[in-house]
């Protein structure tokens, strides 16, 4: 399941203002010094994907993916967009000495989505 907070809808909503609007892919991206992370990208859909329509956009994920992540939640702050998940994608070996007081290994990642 897909869960898009207000902020975020009219986040995304405003760039697509005068456009047609695109499925959004939700996707692990493995690499950086951080380790794995979530991503966001404009795709279509695949065989392989579940497609989600959410308050009037639509969300594509791998369906094995999302079956381990059970449920993503997309909102946005002023520092981007910030994915929540239920699944634990380990730390990278820089996350150990980053001295952030902990964000690097959470599971909560601050992301620009890539449009």
């Amino acid at each position: 399941m897909i869960e898009l907070t207000d902020p975020a809808k009219t986040q995304i909503e405003d760039y697509f203002q005068g456009k047609e609007p695109t499925p959004i892919r939700i996707f692990l991206n493995s690499g950086g010094w951080g380790g794995p992370s979530l991503a966001m990208a404009l795709d279509e859909p695949k065989e392989t994907d579940d497609v989600f329509d959410v308050k009037g956009l639509k969300f594509v994920v791998d369906k094995d993916f999302m079956a381990k992540a059970e449920t993503i939640k997309i909102d946005f702050t002023g520092m981007g967009f910030h994915l929540d998940y239920n699944m634990d994608l380990g730390s990278g070996s820089g996350c150990s000495s980053c001295g952030s007081g902990g964000s690097c290994g959470s599971r909560y990642l601050y992301l620009k989505m890539i449009l």
